[in-house]
């Protein structure tokens, strides 16, 4: 019979805690309607494909192999001219303005070295500005290049064929659209959780939640699963865009990316609450959720790999859930894995939720008695 009262009670304060989500339109709407559009513009936006690349050329030989070498560029469908330049001085202007991602300068003396038998210098100018764009660009026209000299030697004598695993045309969406699925999601967990006690204290009903029979634990749990629930439900909205709008198939089980995300939820809303507990305002709130976003996103291997950052750096990220969130969706999602494939992921998220919510726990106590 006690257990059936606190259970109950427990009930009652989550479904006191969603009314307090949802009972306004405009809430529900920033709830849900920012996954959506937040996971279409990542989708089309945040990409390192090479698909347009604006280039110019200033031609001073005015020869047939400068020409064939440009229809041979603007061949792929990749690269495009904006710019004839007709001297040097245009060169800076051109890149200057970003006009031009590249620009391809061709000596005066292009033709006649190459029909000497003598190495010719192609000078290409890159807009260091769009670091990562310019790089692939240049990578793409050095193939371009190397295709053109074989050809002039009539000789190829090593075939290279090339096969990538997990991601056939190595388009960068398929690396960064499944990590959304954590990624997004933790944004408005970690937003709900953090302002949940912070509200009812400027609201001025944590003193009614004071003279409540529920204890400390009773409190965490109906804090939890409603921000839990709400971060489920967000992540499954950008599953579904990425896996029937964008088309990235999935090649592991539903099952275990759905428990892989519930245990990076219960660590995320682990964390969330903590900030919570120690907040006197929403404002506060708030202002430690952002300055903790930020360094999350950057150390979870989101946009850049971890084994490229410095060690220490490296050990931080170990009390980031979010990067073994974004390693369990990435894993499950396109390689196919399964549990014992990933099971010392869910080992870190484990160790933070089993910190922060008794941590949150804790806290609410201090704050009761």
């Amino acid at each position: 019979m006690a257990l059936t009262v606190r259970l109950w009670q427990v009930v009652s304060l989550i479904r006191k805690e969603m009314l307090a989500i949802l009972k306004d339109p405009r809430s529900r709407a920033l709830l849900f309607v920012p996954a959506l559009m937040q996971s279409l513009l990542f989708g089309y936006g945040a990409t390192y494909d090479l698909t347009h690349a604006p280039y110019a050329v200033l031609d001073q030989s005015g020869g047939a192999v400068a020409r064939e070498l440009m229809a041979r560029l603007e061949g792929t469908g990749v690269f495009y001219r904006v710019a004839t330049l007709r001297n040097s001085e245009e060169i800076a202007e051109t890149i200057f303005s970003g006009e031009a991602l590249i620009v391809i300068s061709i000596p005066s003396d292009f033709e006649s070295r190459l029909a000497s038998g003598r190495q010719a210098t192609l000078q290409v100018l890159l807009d260091g500005r769009n670091s990562s764009t310019a790089g692939l660009a240049a990578n793409y026209l050095s193939s371009i290049v190397s295709t053109y000299n074989e050809s002039l030697q009539g000789t190829a004598p090593v075939n290279i064929e090339r096969r990538a695993w997990f991601n056939q045309n190595l388009e960068s969406r398929w690396n960064i659209m499944p990590a959304l699925i954590a990624a997004l999601s933790m944004l408005q967990t970690l937003m709900l959780s953090a302002l949940s006690v912070a509200r009812e204290r400027e609201q001025g009903t944590f003193d009614q939640l004071l003279v409540t029979p529920l204890t400390p634990l009773q409190i965490l749990v109906g804090k939890a699963l409603p921000s839990m629930l709400v971060g489920m439900i967000q992540s499954t909205i950008i599953f579904m865009v990425i896996l029937f709008w964008f088309q990235i198939p999935l090649r592991g089980s539903v099952g275990l990316l759905y428990f892989g995300l519930l245990a990076f939820t219960g660590a995320s809303v682990g964390i969330g609450l903590s900030i919570s507990a120690l907040s006197l305002t929403m404002q506060q709130a708030m202002l430690y959720t952002f300055m903790l976003v930020m360094p999350l996103m950057l150390l979870s291997g989101l946009l850049t790999p971890i084994r490229n950052m410095p060690e220490i750096l490296q050990v931080l990220t170990y009390a980031n859930p979010l990067r073994f969130g974004v390693s369990i969706v990435r894993r499950v999602y396109l390689e196919g894995a399964t549990f014992p494939d990933v099971a010392w992921d869910f080992v870190p998220q484990l160790v933070i939720a089993t910190v922060t919510l008794p941590l949150a726990a804790w806290l609410f106590r201090t704050r009761l008695s």
